[in-house]
């Protein structure tokens, strides 16, 4: 068990290509995380569309409990707007949709044909995204399945249930779903109306540190950890836990980005931002812990070089970086936020199809599309973060670049090239580091939200890139790249 004055937290992290469970040991010095279990996570192509392979997940959290030991609580976070259906014995019904699966082509224009886009975004304060929780619950009006559904868990919150029994809604999560008013915290009742959709689906709301049940005699069992075990409710949307453990000063004017398969760039705010010209920017406001908004919008982030690998049947990273250091900056670029790249498949052949449809130099080999990658993310990231601090009228001195990004030095240095400001990377497991602070404030460890990004900053490791080269470059590079993408009227 934890040494004096130390506990020890599991942070169950189910990201879109792998999950794992972290092991943190927290004290008021100390923040110690170690990894216990990862394992895949392998959609499935079936007939009827994409899946998760939600039981195999299930059982990697399962064998990640078991190695991790004794803890004092756990607390689970993931990718957002996806759910499994349950039925009233409470049993799944049928494997969780992919929010990539193409289900929902189409739908967004019957929805706004009921509620105007415009409408939608001051109710909700949600991006438009084709596979938000909203339209995918429209796409699935009439199916069977949720004809029979007596119940609704987001990712996070299924995996909660069968580990404790209980069901919940966890808020940060529940944000993505595009049925949540981001100034009450509530559901948005008169919206879900309009639509169709069931609210009662939904479990109970619950906020990060609100106790979640305690692992069943069963689970305790097969994972072998003496109980009782609580679970807590942590920020479960991955994005809120990583926001939760940008190690920012208490006066620091700040920018974040949670870089991954998604790169996420945006502000940290106290009240959302529903005006019609952030709306037509595609900037989302999320709800985070401690009543934060995260203000920010989505980009596709190191998903396109995953899929370029995943065609080159690549798993080493480091020569493909390596190589794309030696090619010049900015010959090649694309709008990295493009519909176009949503779907897997072929990504390193639409990469060129895009640079040749702009008329620019047009990439050839996997060094070439992967300096491509990076500098168009670059781009994309000076972007987001100088329209979100025009929209919320907030400066920024400093980009905190935090998630697996953070271990790329390539892509941070074009970052803090790209924006003019510095970046300072790390910690790469923010979203596990949040998950298991937020445990251990709601289990005895003192603090606000300032406190524990502190302790971020005094016991993980820091890496601070100074911007460098010409701006000018990175200025003409933009204009290639910011041409508006069309979005409902």
């Amino acid at each position: 068990m934890s040494a004096a004055g130390t506990k020890t937290f599991a942070a169950v992290d189910l990201g879109a290509s792998s999950g794992r469970v972290m092991a943190g040991r927290v004290g008021p010095d100390t923040l110690r995380l170690t990894e216990a279990h990862r394992f895949p996570n392998r959609p499935v192509h079936l007939p009827e569309g994409l899946r998760w392979d939600i039981l195999g997940l299930y059982g990697g959290v399962l064998d990640g409990l078991r190695a991790a030991g004794p803890v004092d609580s756990l607390g689970i976070d993931s990718w957002a707007v996806d759910y499994g259906l349950l039925a009233a014995d409470g049993s799944l019904l049928g494997n969780p949709v992919h929010y990539r699966d193409r289900r929902t082509e189409g739908v967004p224009e019957q929805v706004w044909a009921t509620v105007p886009p415009d409408d939608l975004y001051r109710a909700t304060g949600i991006q438009y995204a084709p596979f938000n929780t909203l339209y995918q619950l429209v796409a699935a009006q009439g199916t069977p399945q949720l004809a029979a559904a007596r119940y609704l868990l987001l990712i996070p919150d299924l995996i909660a249930y069968w580990l404790t029994g209980e069901q919940g809604t966890e808020l940060t999560n529940a944000s993505t779903t595009q049925l949540i008013d981001p100034r009450s915290g509530d559901w948005n009742r008169p919206l879900a109306d309009r639509l169709g959709i069931d609210l009662a689906l939904f479990a109970p709301l619950r906020r990060p540190g609100d106790p979640a049940g305690t692992l069943l005699p069963a689970v305790q069992e097969r994972t072998g950890l003496p109980g009782p075990v609580p679970v807590t409710a942590v920020g479960s949307h991955d994005t809120a836990s990583a926001v939760a453990a940008v190690p920012a000063g208490r006066r620091e004017r700040f920018a974040y980005l949670c870089t991954g398969t998604w790169s996420l760039a945006g502000l940290e705010l106290d009240a959302p931002v529903t005006t019609r010209t952030s709306r037509a920017a595609n900037f989302t406001n999320e709800l985070g812990v401690d009543g934060t908004v995260r203000f920010l919008r989505n980009i596709m982030g190191l998903w396109l070089l995953q899929e370029c690998m995943r065609t080159w049947e690549l798993t080493d990273v480091t020569p493909l970086l390596a190589e794309a250091a030696r090619i010049p900056a900015l010959r090649y670029v694309v709008d990295a936020a493009a519909p176009d790249f949503l779907a897997p498949g072929n990504m390193p052949g639409r990469i060129a199809a895009a640079c040749r449809a702009a008329g620019g130099p047009v990439p050839d080999s996997p060094g070439e599309i992967t300096r491509c990658v990076l500098d168009s993310l670059a781009l994309a990231h000076r972007r987001a973060i100088r329209e979100a601090q025009h929209l919320a009228d907030r400066e920024v001195d400093v980009v905190h670049l935090v998630g697996g990004g953070a271990r790329n030095a390539l892509l941070c240095q074009l970052t803090a090239d790209a924006c003019g400001v510095p970046v300072v990377a790390g910690p790469a497991e923010a979203a596990a580091l949040g998950n298991v602070l937020v445990q251990a404030r709601a289990h005895g460890l003192p603090g606000d939200l300032a406190a524990t990004r502190e302790l971020i900053s005094r016991t993980q490791p820091l890496t601070r890139y100074e911007p460098s080269g010409d701006p000018t470059a990175w200025e003409a590079a933009a204009r290639r790249t910011e041409d508006a993408r069309p979005l409902p009227a």
